[in-house]
This record gives C-alpha cells, sequence and structure tokens, in this order.
C-alpha cells in the first residue's frame, strides 16, 4: 500500500495517513508513506495546485513501485471520476482525442503500468459495498472546493435533473460508442425515429432530420406548444405530424388538410395530431372530432 500525505489539510491530512497506516497493519501490508508540501512546491513552480498535486501523486507511486520491484500501479479511479473529466475537459475546449477521459490502463513509463481497475464501477456502487461489509473509509474534505468538486457536487446533479441520462452520455463519449442519435444522423436513406429522452424524439426522413415532441397520452388536459387539448375518452394519444398520415375512416392524408388550410410546411411537424393507434382522430384548429376541444394560445 503507498500514500502520499499532500500536507494540504493539517490535522485531517495526518489523520488520513493514520487510518493508511492502521489498515495496512491489520491487513498485515508493508505501507509506503511519504510527505510532501504540494502547496509549496506549486507556488515555487507557479503552477495549478490540482495539476502540480497529480504530478507529485504519480512521481511517489513511481519511487514506490520501483522500490518494490513491481511494474504494475493501482489507483481507484471509478467511473464518476471519468464523467467529471469528461466534462472538465469539455468546459475547457479540449479536442476530440482529448474527450476520450482516462484510459484504463496508462505506461508511466518503459516498463511500468498503472491501472485503474475500478474504473468501470460507479462510486456508489463503492459506497455501498463498503457498507453492506462495514467497512471504514476517508473523504477528502478539499475536494467540495476544487474544481472537480464544483462539478460533482452541483454541475453533475443539475445535468441529471435536466435529462436523467447525462452522466451516462457522457461515459459515451469516452469510450467513443457511437449513440442511437448518431446512427440516425449517419444515414441518409430510409426513416428512423429515436426517442432521446426528456419529451423529445429525434427524427429523420431520408435527409431531413428534425427534433419533435414525444407522443403523450391523452388524459384529461395535455398541453401541447401553443395548444391546449382536452378529452375524457380512452386511448387517444396526442402527437406530431408524421408524413403518410391520414385522417380515420377517410382517405384524405393530413398532408392535403394543411395544404387546403394554407399552414406553412415549417409549422406542419410541429403541429398537434390527436390519434388512437395509427388512426388520426382529429386535427386541432383544423379538423374537430366529438368528445375532443382543442384551444390555441
Amino acid at each position: 500500500m503507498a500514500h502520499l500525505n499532500h500536507q494540504l489539510r493539517g490535522e485531517e491530512s495526518d489523520e488520513d495517513e493514520a487510518f493508511v497506516r492502521d489498515l495496512a497493519d491489520r491487513l498485515n501490508l508493508p505501507v509506503f508513506t511519504e510527505r510532501i508540501a504540494v502547496a509549496e512546491r506549486a507556488k515555487a513552480e507557479k503552477r495549478n495546485l490540482e495539476a502540480t498535486a497529480r504530478e507529485v501523486r504519480y512521481e511517489f507511486l513511481l519511487r514506490v513501485a520501483e522500490a518494490r520491484g513491481a511494474n504494475i500501479v493501482f489507483t481507484a479511479h471509478t467511473l464518476d471520476d471519468q464523467a467529471e473529466t469528461i466534462l472538465m475537459r469539455l468546459i475547457r475546449g479540449s479536442g476530440a482525442e482529448g474527450l476520450r477521459g482516462v484510459h484504463q490502463v496508462i505506461a508511466l513509463n518503459d516498463s511500468m503500468k498503472l491501472i485503474r481497475p475500478m474504473l468501470g464501477i460507479m462510486r456508489a456502487e463503492v459506497i455501498g459495498h463498503c457498507a453492506h461489509y462495514e467497512l471504514t473509509f476517508r473523504s477528502d474534505s478539499s475536494n467540495a472546493d476544487s474544481r472537480r468538486g464544483l462539478i460533482r457536487d452541483e454541475i453533475l446533479p443539475l445535468l441529471r435533473r435536466l435529462h436523467p441520462g447525462a452522466e451516462k452520455n457522457l461515459l459515451r463519449l469516452a469510450e467513443g460508442r457511437p449513440s442511437k442519435l448518431d446512427d440516425l444522423l449517419a444515414a441518409t436513406t430510409g426513416s428512423r425515429r429515436v426517442d432521446l429522452g426528456g419529451g423529445l424524439t429525434a427524427v429523420r426522413e431520408y435527409d431531413r432530420v428534425w427534433l419533435e415532441q414525444t407522443p403523450v397520452a391523452l388524459e384529461g388536459r395535455v398541453r401541447w406548444g401553443e395548444w391546449t387539448i382536452e378529452s375524457e375518452l380512452a386511448g387517444l394519444k396526442v402527437r406530431s405530424w408524421r408524413p403518410g398520415d391520414r385522417l380515420a375512416g377517410r382517405s384524405k392524408k393530413v398532408q392535403d388538410v394543411f395544404v387546403d388550410a394554407k399552414i406553412p410546411r415549417s409549422e406542419r411537424e410541429a403541429w398537434p395530431l390527436v390519434v388512437r393507434g395509427r388512426d388520426v382522430v382529429a386535427v386541432p384548429g383544423l379538423v374537430e372530432a366529438p368528445g375532443i376541444t382543442a384551444e390555441r394560445r
């Protein structure tokens, strides 16, 4: 085991070191510790404190590994660390390669590798494991005052409020895996729809792509753009117009309804339709149906 005391938090840093020593003693493992005044080094070199601390840590781990004759160093970075790193680099304006995040295996020198075996595990899973087996751990209180701490405690929670899958999308970016939206945008033939979550659906018809609201059940009242639509009838939904839609029980296309009413093409894709299954029951403001009312602001 190895622990570097950065001497940044006074007594708390010393308690971290004591915790590691005690753990190593209970597990009957050798422990290597070192104290380096990181803040003083950063000031002397006129460098960023976080970057200096990271550099000092890797230098220390390399010295310990070489002293032990080892060629592998393990660290405990998690998936959350990966998402935070991607977001930090994105904010800094990093290029495409920088947005790949941290690698699970990197070379420290010609013979030494650093491996992050927990990079596929969420931090909550690690904490849950510790709680289950009654394992104690230490938390770095200075994280809250760092850029990473700001991202971890404030920015990522806000992004999750905007979209529940925000963190997973960041991780997908790190792994370079194409999303369903990437696949949709890559093609120009046929048609496809992708639910993006958050009430939005991406639609592609050949070489045209647009966003529309995801269909919602018409149960009482629904707000759709400028429209308020109400009905107590069962089995109805509100959705956007799709090319080929026809009025229920008739041969007339909804597109012809728009043309007759002189609705601009730019407005048609956002115009709400009331449907039952594939049948278009009503076109608010243009085609009425019993039991359905619609009002435009």
